[in-house]
């Protein structure tokens, strides 16, 4: 298994890749799955929304698409590549009131959610995914590592 995290358009570093790569690993295995191969790519507003438009034909800025590979029927490996608007995510950190590290997680924790088959297209699926979001951000923090 490995996480992996990669740049197009920009150049956002993520601190502590170890640590959130493990949290990631651990909070897959929570769901009762097993990680596979997880690409995480930073990426440019404008890069983003070619994605959205060419992929999923949706005009609109997001700050995370998630292409999903998993095969949790079957082995129940979840893999997948997940797109993430750096730019986007700052916006909305400052809409939110969070830090940008701690919308940053919570994009990172979101886009492993969907690989583990949550969806956040209903009210409420979004209010069970958001809720899951927390309790996996509350194991990040409490974590002395």
């Amino acid at each position: 298994m490995a996480v992996r995290y990669y740049n197009e358009d920009c150049s956002y570093r993520l601190l502590a890749k170890r640590r959130v790569s493990a949290w990631i690993r651990a909070s897959i295995e929570h769901e009762g799955y097993c990680p596979g191969e997880i690409n995480y790519i930073f990426c440019s507003s404008e890069h983003h929304i070619g994605i959205n438009r060419q992929y999923l034909g949706h005009d609109y800025y997001t700050d995370v698409i998630t292409f999903d590979y998993s095969d949790r029927k079957g082995s129940g490996i979840v893999s997948g590549d997940i797109f993430i608007d750096c730019q986007t995510v700052a916006l909305n950190a400052a809409e939110y009131g969070a830090t940008a590290r701690q919308e940053m997680l919570r994009v990172l924790i979101h886009g492993v959610l969907h690989l583990c088959g949550y969806k956040d297209k209903t009210p409420s699926a979004e209010k069970r995914m958001h809720a899951r979001e927390n309790f996996y951000l509350k194991r990040f923090s409490e974590d002395p590592a």
